[in-house]
């Protein structure tokens, strides 16, 4: 299995900050958000494999971290060098694929997210499933919905679909960006981006995936916690304490 880490974003909410440096390696604690990610995922050793994907800005970043480390790490560059030039999400996705020749189950998670819980619990949820699965939490908060990729969700946890940022939600269920999909569907990305599937936002894909192939949501065991702008950088590091649960 690969895992694909989605940080080709340029995170402009968070200039200064990133201006010339990517969110993925800002530090919480002791660590950046990616070690955070990396060194959780990494104890289930399923992944033989952690793919960055990067903007041409950052890349060197990348490479300096990647460096640093004995994990058998790829940084990707897509070639982009501004936020409004971006390939987007599901476009970065098959840029990889298609530069690495991959094929073989992937793993895919946003570069800018902490959590308290474990992802190898999702792995082994999505392993006992066998299928291609997605997280789920409950969200009150209407504005908060409108700003998030929604699901539907039927018995047994089968996704239904999934909506980016809707206008009037169907559901309060939140999908956060951690993915899991099988080669056969991961084969699909491509067929899914000639189709018409949205690109920026890697939840499009789900959308899309939804309709060409049975998918599980797993409930979330914890919370995430979203690095969007200054003001949550801030309280994630007064607040964030690891993986508790």
């Amino acid at each position: 299995m690969k895992c694909l880490i989605l940080a080709a974003g340029y995170a402009t909410r968070l200039y200064p900050l990133t201006e010339n440096f990517p969110k993925p390696l800002l530090k919480v604690g002791e660590k950046t958000i990616l070690d955070w990610l990396i060194d959780d995922i990494d104890g289930a050793g399923l992944v033989d494999e952690y793919i960055v994907i990067s903007n041409h800005k950052f890349a060197g970043h990348f490479e300096a971290w990647a460096k640093e480390h004995s994990l058998p790490i790829t940084v990707v560059d897509d070639g982009t060098s501004t936020n409004e030039t971006r390939l987007g999400a599901v476009c970065d996705m098959q840029f990889a694929l298609d530069k690495l020749g991959i094929d073989d189950d992937l793993l895919v998670i946003a570069g800018d997210n902490v959590l308290d819980f474990s992802l190898t619990e999702f792995i082994r949820y999505a392993k006992e499933k066998d299928t291609s699965c997605t997280m789920r939490y409950w969200e009150e908060d209407v504005k908060r919905l409108r700003k998030s990729g929604i699901s539907e969700i039927g018995e047994g946890d089968v996704l239904l679909s999934l909506e980016e940022k809707p206008e009037t939600p169907k559901s309060n269920w939140c999908t956060p960006p951690f993915y899991f999909y099988k080669k056969e569907d991961a084969r699909k990305i491509k067929d899914a981006i000639a189709d018409g599937c949205g690109t920026d936002a890697p939840g499009s894909l789900v959308a899309w995936m939804c309709t060409h192939s049975v998918l599980h949501s797993m409930e979330m065991p914890g919370s995430r916690y979203d690095i969007g702008n200054l003001e949550s950088y801030e309280a994630v590091k007064k607040n964030y304490r690891g993986i508790t649960r």
